[in-house]
């Protein structure tokens, strides 16, 4: 009797789908509620460039904070994250070669908790990942 529950347990383990939700966070901007991830699948974190200078950045690090560092070389300490569906799938729009997603962040010393958002495209043939268009970083991965 043992062995028919166990193998009823495995059938039933092994034809149930399992999937992990991204963890998300909600966030509130002009009267409506969005939800943020930090991970989508494809190596966001980093430093993003100015056309290949030093300065000014972008820094993304994995737990939503960071530094968004203006053209006039100030920074503001960040919180940052990728807008999610209500599932925590992150939400995107699929060109030819390539994705967009909205990258919500805010100044961490702003107490009016005003978010921000802005672009971030994934191109997968140049292997390169652009937030608003100006800052860049190349990124290596065998996903598309």
């Amino acid at each position: 009797m043992k062995k028919l529950y166990f193998l009823i347990l495995m059938v039933l383990l092994a034809i149930l789908p399992v999937s992990s939700q991204n963890s998300t966070t909600q966030i509130t901007t002009q009267n409506q509620n969005h939800l943020l991830t930090t991970t989508i699948g494809f190596p966001i974190n980093g430093t993003y460039l100015y056309d290949g200078l030093a300065e000014p950045i972008v820094l993304l690090n994995p737990n939503g904070t960071g530094i968004f560092q203006s053209k006039d070389l100030s920074k503001q300490n960040i919180s940052w994250g990728i807008e999610t569906t209500s599932e925590g799938k992150p939400k995107f729009e699929e060109g030819f070669n390539s994705a967009a997603y909205t990258l919500w962040y805010k100044d961490d010393l702003d107490s009016d908790e005003k978010w921000t958002s802005v672009q971030l495209s994934i191109h997968y043939d140049k292997k390169k990942i652009f937030i608003a268009g100006e800052r860049s970083k190349e990124y290596v991965s065998d996903v598309k």
